[in-house]
């Protein structure tokens, strides 16, 4: 019987091997033209027909059609990713899938899409499998997503020690010191010799948001190895977030080289002080640095590698800093065409501080409620990040639907996109602080909580206002950004005032081509210090 299989095997082999060899034969009897044009169309003929099959399965969601085999719908999605969404969405309704960079993307629109992507159980979906491919050249080896879930969720007990509000009631008066400090010496202001003046926010913002984060979380000693060049770095490493580094982690290309330059550098800085601190025995509890130095080891009883702590410290301070940087930078451009709101903002400034007589802290942020909403509908306007991704590992059942994600496939979720729409936000387009009056928008579905190791958060990921995530890949940096932010506004709004230069022509649109949403250049406001400020 054995024997019989082994013939018919291979006579089956041989005919195959006989009609390549035909096919072969032919092809090469055909003009070069004609071999070109066989070449060229055979992959658009295959797309096509796939395409074609794809959409016959019941069980398969929408496919958008494309015509240009593997790239998909990238360039569309990459240029104008809500744009995108909208037309796909009034084609197909909330559940579609597209074809970007060789990786079939479904994507579930809306709070429902929220539930189903964020909160999907871990056998059934990875972001470690998403994501490695951006993140482990940015941020570096062993650490967020290059390694197993449990020990990412590790990883962020590790930090939430210094994300504390006991921390934060610390952080403030270093925060305000380092704006007021970048307010005298930066280039961009010299507020003490000047009295006016333009300044392009991405530029100074990234540079502000760096020097604050480094002062608070990580220290003196870190902040006094800083300078100007170093958020650049940070800045390099935001645009290896692009649509491209999703399939391809290194190629030749000018943006990578840039990128794994920043990391290598800002590794090495961290690594320089890490090493003195190990080698002087001087490891306390100053900052996050000495805080991981002394309590980052696994429950299996791994530590963590300097060079992983060094690895992390990355993945934390650009967590908050470009968030911070980009959501900063946006809120100026907002309020530099609303100068009712920035007198509105310094009144209550003026109220809460009695006047500048009081000393800004974490307690009175708390207590300025216009301030804290200008923040929140920034970040309504402007997520940070306009698409998150999560590999399917199983075939996925998509809820009330027919439909089956397969192994392989990738599920998408954009919160960014649910935030712009007027069915859940009036006149969702126009910048407006005062709809969180009642902040109903804001409150999840369901009060219940879960743990995922790194302490109880919020279980409900159905609210239509997601600005930090949801589920077990939930921001931990959420407090710390709006305290970060908070100290930046007020101090920013006790000041000076701004306005537009006269080649803007209103709030920028925003610049998708890093997978962090930045306002497209020129990006220039021009400031004016109020009277009742003198030196600071």
């Amino acid at each position: 019987m054995a024997s019989d299989n082994t013939s018919v095997v291979g006579k089956v082999v041989f005919k195959s091997v006989e009609l390549g060899n035909v096919g072969l034969s032919w092809f090469l009897q055909l003009s070069l033209a004609q071999q070109i044009s066989l070449v060229i169309l055979a992959p658009f003929v295959y797309s096509i027909v796939w395409q074609f099959w794809f959409s016959l399965r019941k069980d398969r969601v929408p496919l958008v059609f494309y015509w240009i085999p593997w790239v998909g719908s990238a360039v569309n999605y990459g240029m104008r990713p809500y744009e995108f969404f909208a037309e796909c969405q009034q084609k197909y309704g909330d559940v579609f899938s597209f074809m970007l960079l060789g990786r079939v993307m479904t994507v579930y629109l809306g709070p429902k899409g929220h539930e189903f992507v964020l909160n999907a159980k871990l056998a059934d979906v990875s972001a470690e499998a998403a994501y490695t491919h951006l993140t482990t050249p940015v941020f570096g080896k062993g650490v967020i997503y290059d390694c197993p879930n449990s020990k990412l969720m590790e990883q962020k007990k590790f930090v939430k020690g210094a994300l504390s509000t006991d921390s934060f009631r610390s952080y403030v008066p270093k925060i305000a010191d380092e704006i007021h400090q970048y307010f005298r010496n930066s280039k961009n202001f010299l507020v003490n010799s000047k009295t006016e003046g333009v300044v392009n926010v991405m530029e100074s913002q990234p540079e502000m948001t760096i020097f604050t984060a480094s002062r608070s979380l990580l220290g003196e000693e870190m902040r006094q190895m800083l300078n100007t060049d170093f958020a650049y770095l940070y800045s390099d490493l935001d645009k290896g977030f692009q649509p491209i580094n999703f399939v391809f982690s290194n190629l030749p290309l000018d943006h990578y080289r840039k990128r794994d330059n920043a990391q290598r550098t800002i590794s090495a800085t961290y690594m320089k002080l890490i090493q003195k601190r190990r080698a002087n025995n001087d490891i306390k509890d100053r900052d996050l640095i000495d805080s991981l130095m002394k309590s980052s080891t696994y429950k299996d009883g791994t530590p963590m590698t300097d060079q992983e702590i060094a690895n992390l410290l990355i993945g934390v301070l650009m967590g908050g800093q470009h968030t911070s940087a980009a959501t900063s930078a946006w809120f100026l451009l907002h309020l530099a065409e609303r100068p009712d709101l920035q007198e509105a903002l310094y009144k209550e400034q003026m109220d809460v501080l009695q006047g500048g007589k009081e000393e800004l802290t974490y307690d009175l942020l708390q207590k300025m409620p216009l301030l804290n909403q200008t923040i929140k509908e920034t970040l309504r306007m402007h997520h940070p990040l306009h698409s998150l991704f999560r590999q399917v590992t199983r075939d996925l059942a998509v809820p009330t639907t027919p439909y089956v994600v397969p192994k392989g496939h990738y599920v998408l979720v954009s919160p960014g996109y649910c935030h712009l729409q007027d069915e859940f936000f009036p006149k969702a387009n126009t910048f407006d602080p005062y709809r969180w009056n009642n902040d109903y928008q804001s409150s999840y579905a369901t009060g219940e909580e879960v743990d995922y190791g790194f302490g109880s958060i919020s279980k409900g990921v159905s609210s239509p206002y997601l600005p930090f995530g949801g589920g077990r890949h939930r921001c931990i940096g959420e407090h710390f950004a709006y305290c970060q932010l908070g100290v930046i506004l007020s101090v920013y709004i006790r000041t000076m005032t701004w306005e537009f230069t006269p080649k803007m022509k209103g709030v920028p649109k925003s610049d998708f081509q890093s997978m962090v949403t930045l306002p497209e250049c020129p990006a220039e406001i021009q400031w004016k210090k109020r009277a009742a400020e003198q030196k600071i």
